[in-house]
């Protein structure tokens, strides 16, 4: 029996049990978790259910949210009323208001409401089907030709007898990258942020992007979430445990909230590597665990911790199914070698117009090497520290985020493909990997409220691998390879950006215009500006874009 029919049972087993649907999820996508997060900071200490540094949100609790905002409708500016509106319509089946309707359906049947283009609202049944569309054309410098995105696709959801919730995302693409993402997909052979692909054409790829999950509520605290899909841990821009830049993943959640206490435990399997061949690609699992606590209704703190692992023949490790056990303690009654990974995050608003926020992350260390400081190569830690601001000056919709990172050398490699920290080749943290500090400033304006204005900075330096040397920033490589520069491997001096430092500057300006709901057109400035050590990494370049999107967020590629 493999492990995915021993998922099947564990899930079947649960059925009898469900009380209590807790639905579906709001998918990932920066734009619109920024206005989740601008109205949790300002109203969040009524809905102390919805803890933002676990992600995705509940679409209940979000409701919740926008009803808050709703209660409050005299402090909102106009924009923030759009906003408000546009939370309830695309959360309306968990609202205790009735479904928009537009007053005008086309052909009885369609586009009954605002959110959807077809949609059920029964007793013992809902659904919503919307169409998943973008089609984004560019011209990149550095390369010849149009740059181009082609999806079309579907999205489905829903619940039956508020016991089941479930989801579907289906979409088919074709695409063109400029010449900085396909420098990404030379190195890793691996589309950024996607599973399986084939060549499209002479320069093109051709991938399918599936995500979907059933959702069971066993009681009024606690449900389970089972499919294919992505997750992110943290308050900030970046993650440095679990952000969504890899491909989606196949995963068993467990979500119980209790009092001031959200506690994750989230079981995946992955895959280690990747090639061209028509074969079953290896596996690898990860087990992970996260405690959030709201110490007062503007203060939460996390502890987390997880482990990446293999077997023969593909086996689970049955042990680190315990959800409420160190799991370290567990790899060294084991005897294994797998890679464990250990810390803490938190946030804090502050007077309704600010947050603080940060995370620190530990992968091996030496407190004894810590305090000599002499760059022992497996002293390996990373930290994020943050901050948004509201409305800065006083003007409405105008608001700011500031947030460096900080990654040691070696930090998430391990000693092959099955325990490094990464799934489908792409890393499961900063999609950048390691040896790296980080700048990041983003700037947000919403005049209207149709109309977004967002412009972004990424200043980045980091110590890259050159040709076969292995200076810790790959998360790819072993951590058995670094290098030799004497019969003896070389254990110190390893500091971030030491060696083969390269400097990036990485600027994003996007203009977006919401069309009707949740459909935009966007245009997209890109400047990037990298200088290194090694000349042959020197590059200047640009790209700008126009496209239309409709049910599906921007595709980023911010590294």
């Amino acid at each position: 029996m493999n492990q995915k029919e021993n998922y099947f049972i564990f899930i079947l087993l649960l059925l009898p049990f469900c009380s209590l649907a807790q639905g579906t999820y709001v998918p990932l996508d920066r734009e619109i978790y920024h206005i989740i997060e601008r109205f949790q900071v300002k109203y969040g200490n009524k809905v102390p259910e919805l803890h933002t540094g676990i992600r995705p949100y509940r679409r209940l609790d979000v409701a919740k949210l926008a009803e808050e905002a709703h209660w409050n409708q005299n402090d909102l500016s106009e924009a923030d009323k759009f906003n408000k509106e546009y939370l309830l319509n695309d959360n309306w089946d968990y609202t205790t208001r009735e479904a928009r309707h537009t007053g005008k359906p086309l052909l009885n049947y369609f586009f009954r409401n605002k959110a959807d283009l077809f949609h059920v609202d029964d007793q013992d049944y809902s659904l919503r089907v919307n169409p998943v569309l973008q089609f984004q054309v560019g011209k990149d410098s550095d390369t010849e030709g149009s740059r181009y995105i082609n999806t079309r696709g579907v999205q489905v959801e829903g619940n039956i007898n508020n016991r089941l919730g479930f989801y579907t995302f289906l979409a088919d693409n074709q695409a063109r990258f400029p010449g900085y993402v396909e420098e990404r997909v030379a190195r890793d052979t691996i589309v950024p942020n996607e599973g399986y692909f084939k060549p499209f054409k002479t320069t093109g790829y051709d991938f399918i992007t599936a995500r979907g999950y059933i959702n069971y509520g066993l009681s009024k605290n606690i449900n389970v979430q089972f499919g294919h899909d992505k997750n992110f841990i943290g308050n900030g821009y970046r993650s440095l445990v679990l952000s969504d830049y890899s491909a989606p993943y196949f995963f068993l959640k467990l979500n119980t909230k209790i009092w001031r206490l959200h506690y994750m435990n989230l079981f995946s399997e992955m895959s280690s590597d990747f090639e061209f061949r028509d074969q079953l690609f290896p596996k690898k699992y990860f087990a992970y665990h996260h405690l959030s606590l709201n110490i007062t209704p503007n203060i939460n703190v996390g502890l987390f911790e997880s482990v990446i692992f293999a077997r023969g023949k593909g086996r689970f490790e049955l042990q680190y199914l315990n959800p409420i056990i160190f799991y370290r303690s567990v790899e060294q009654q084991l005897g294994s070698n797998d890679n464990s990974l250990l810390g803490f995050d938190f946030k804090a608003n502050i007077l309704r117009t600010a947050q603080v926020y940060g995370q620190f992350m530990l992968d091996e260390f030496l407190l004894s090497e810590v305090r000599a400081g002499n760059g022992w190569w497996a002293n390996k830690q990373s930290f994020q520290l943050g901050a948004k601001y509201f409305d800065v000056a006083g003007i409405p919709n105008l608001d700011a985020q500031g947030e460096f990172n900080f990654i040691r050398p070696y930090t998430y490699q391990h000693e092959d493909q099955f325990t490094n920290y990464q799934h489908y080749r792409q890393p499961l943290a900063h999609p950048m990997g390691a040896n790296l500090y980080e700048f990041i400033g983003i700037l947000r304006y919403q005049p209207t409220g149709r109309l977004f204005l967002t412009g972004k900075a990424f200043y980045t330096k980091q110590g890259v691998d050159a040709d076969s040397a292995n200076w810790g920033s790959n998360v790819l490589k072993s951590y058995n390879q670094h290098p030799y520069p004497s019969p003896n491997l070389q254990e110190y001096g390893h500091t971030v950006a030491g060696r083969n430092a390269t400097n990036l500057l990485h600027l994003d300006l996007t203009a977006s215009w919401q069309l009707r709901h949740n459909m935009f057109i966007d245009v997209k400035q890109i400047i990037r500006k990298r200088e290194s050590e090694l000349a042959t990494l020197n590059n200047n370049a640009s790209f700008t874009s126009v496209s239309f999107r409709w049910n599906i967020p921007q595709r980023l590629q911010e590294f």
